[in-house]
């Protein structure tokens, strides 16, 4: 793909414009902000994985995980305002989850040792345990407001906070794989998934381009329900006192 026409895709940007300026929707200055913040984080970014990827440093490549890790945790931590030390617990769970599907991945040799290779996967997964995050996290807050009676008659009755939170604890774990479940029985159906299109486009066989999509959405499926019970663990106890009494959550004040 040449210069010129990566230029030209910006006609696609100039066509949601147009409709958000007939609908007069007022997202014009949003889409260019996003657009001009797009190009410039992805050339930025295709820079430095030139450069890691010349090293070919374990060190680099460390440092390149931590930086996507501690974005992610970030970006959900947002969804979980209110709750103790939230980006430390998303923090060690998406490095527990990368860590271990990285590991699992070498150990059956599904891919390569190699810089090109690792760190591409690895964003992969760390963006689908993000999101898994934000809605695992979405869904917990949601439930601890509404499941709040049921839980505080349980914890009178003599439960632990384990036994109240129990039900609240498996529907969140059952939020966050939603997505991974229903991407695997429409796969291929709906829409052909990104790694296997990019493979394809870039001349790769269509059946090797299908095992390595295979192998990116079972990855998926694991990692999500790592990030969905891990995280869903290290999150509910602070609902609670160690006493196992009811704080719940509030969100910091910003008035």
């Amino acid at each position: 793909m040449t210069a010129t026409a990566t230029v030209w895709t910006l006609a696609f940007v100039l066509v949601a414009m147009g409709f958000s300026l007939w609908l007069r929707l007022g997202l014009e200055r949003d889409l260019v902000i996003g657009t001009i913040r797009a190009a410039i984080q992805l050339i930025a970014v295709g820079y430095v994985l030139h450069f890691v990827f010349s090293q070919q440093s374990v060190y680099w490549m460390v440092l390149m995980w931590t930086v996507m890790i501690v974005v992610a945790a970030r970006n959900s931590a947002t969804r979980g305002k209110g709750i103790p030390w939230v980006f430390i617990r998303i923090f060690f769970t998406l490095s527990v989850v990368t860590g271990f599907t990285l590991l699992m991945m070498i150990w059956l040799k599904l891919i390569p040792v190699k810089v090109q290779v690792l760190i591409p996967v690895s964003g992969m997964v760390i963006g689908n345990s993000m999101v898994v995050s934000s809605l695992l996290l979405n869904r917990m807050k949601e439930l601890s407001e509404s499941m709040r009676e049921e839980i505080l008659v349980a914890l009178s009755l003599g439960a632990t906070r384990r036994q109240a939170s129990a039900r609240l604890l498996k529907r969140s774990i059952r939020s966050g794989m939603i997505p991974i479940i229903d991407s695997l029985k429409t796969v291929g159906l709906v829409q052909l998934p990104g790694m296997m299109t990019g493979l394809i486009i870039a001349g790769t066989n269509p059946i090797e381009a299908v095992r390595y999509q295979l192998l990116i959405m079972f990855s998926f499926t694991a990692s999500s329900a790592l990030t969905s019970i891990l995280l869903g663990f290290l999150v509910y106890p602070t609902l609670f006192t160690p006493a196992h009494q009811w704080i719940g959550w509030r969100e910091p004040d910003t008035t």
